[in-house]
C-alpha cells in the first residue's frame, strides 16, 4: 500500500496537470506526439474492457474512452480523481473513475482484457507484491501493460535530481520537460515535484519485471522502448522475436540517452495465462 507520506505527496499534487484552457481536440494532439499512446491505442480492441490502475488526473483512461471503449480509472488519490471526472465531463468522454487502492481493490478479479498501470508501482512501498495484486485483476488471456522506472535509464535524472538538491533547487540542469513547461508554471511545478521531490520511488531492470510476470503466471511478450536490438515497434501486444537477456541489458543502457530526458520510464507488456 501506499505510504502516509505517498497519500499526501497526491493530494497535494495531483499528477500529471491539465494545460490551461484544455479540450479533447488537444489531449488527443498530446497523444499524438506519444509513440506509445499510439501503439497503445492501435492495439486494444474498441470493444475491450479497460482499467488503467493508478490512473491519477485520467489522461490516458480519458485518451482511450474517447473512441468509445468501456474505460475505468481507479487511483486512491481524491483530489486527482476530482480532476479526471471533471476532465472527463468537460470533453464528453465516458470513462468512469472510482476510488481505490490497488493492494486492496474494490474490483472483481479477472474482470479486464487490459490492465494498464503505468507509473505507479514504483511508488508504493513493496512493487512485486502491488504488481501481484494488479496482476489478478486481468482476465485468463487477458492483457498487462506495466510502466516503471528503469534502474538504468532512470540515472540521468538521478544526476540532475543531486545536483538540483545539492543547489536548493536553485539549478536543475538539462532537464526538457522542465524546459517545454516553462511557460506553464503549475505544470511545471507538478513535473517538479513527482520526479525529483517525490517520498516513494524504486527503480526496475527489464528481468526483475519479467520474474514478476513469472510469479503471477503472466507471459512476457516484449518491452516499449523494445528490448531487442534493432527492432521497430509494431504491435504492441505481439510475442517478441526473441528474449535474450545480454541484449536487453544493452538496451536498457542505452536507455539511458532515449529515456533518460523524460525520467527514465520503460514499458513491459504480457499476457495473463489461462
Amino acid at each position: 500500500m501506499p505510504s502516509s507520506e505517498v497519500r499526501a505527496f497526491y493530494r497535494q499534487s495531483p499528477f500529471p496537470g491539465y494545460p490551461p484552457r484544455d479540450s479533447l481536440a488537444r489531449l488527443r494532439s498530446r497523444a499524438a506526439r506519444s509513440e506509445f499512446a499510439r501503439l497503445l491505442d492501435d492495439a486494444i480492441p474498441p470493444d475491450a474492457r479497460v482499467l488503467e490502475m493508478g490512473c491519477g488526473t485520467g489522461q490516458l483512461a480519458i485518451f482511450l474512452a474517447s473512441s468509445g471503449r468501456s474505460v475505468i480509472g481507479a487511483d486512491f488519490s481524491r483530489p486527482s480523481l476530482r480532476l479526471a471526472r471533471d476532465a472527463a465531463a468537460r470533453f464528453g468522454v465516458g470513462a468512469r473513475f472510482v476510488e481505490t487502492d490497488l493492494r486492496a481493490s474494490g474490483l472483481r478479479p479477472s474482470s479486464f482484457d487490459v490492465v494498464i498501470c503505468s507509473g505507479v508501482l514504483h511508488h508504493t512501498e513493496d512493487p512485486r507484491a502491488s504488481f501481484a495484486s494488479v496482476a489478478r485483476l486481468a482476465r485468463p488471456g487477458g492483457i498487462l501493460v506495466i510502466g516503471v522506472y528503469n534502474a538504468w535509464a532512470r540515472l540521468p535524472l538521478r544526476a540532475r535530481r543531486t545536483i538540483a538538491r545539492l543547489s536548493g533547487f536553485r539549478w536543475i540542469p538539462w532537464d526538457p520537460v522542465l524546459r517545454d513547461r516553462s511557460a506553464e508554471p503549475a505544470r511545471r511545478e507538478a513535473w517538479l515535484r513527482d520526479q525529483y521531490r517525490h517520498p516513494e520511488e524504486h527503480r526496475h531492470t527489464l528481468c526483475e519485471v519479467q520474474r514478476w510476470f513469472s510469479e503471477n503466471a503472466v507471459e512476457y511478450l516484449r518491452a516499449f522502448p523494445s528490448g531487442l536490438l534493432g527492432e521497430e515497434p509494431g504491435d504492441l501486444f505481439a510475442q517478441a522475436e526473441d528474449d535474450w537477456g545480454p541484449e536487453a541489458l544493452l538496451k536498457q543502457i542505452a536507455w539511458m540517452r532515449t529515456l533518460g530526458g523524460e525520467g527514465g520510464l520503460f514499458v513491459a507488456v504480457g499476457r495473463r495465462r489461462d
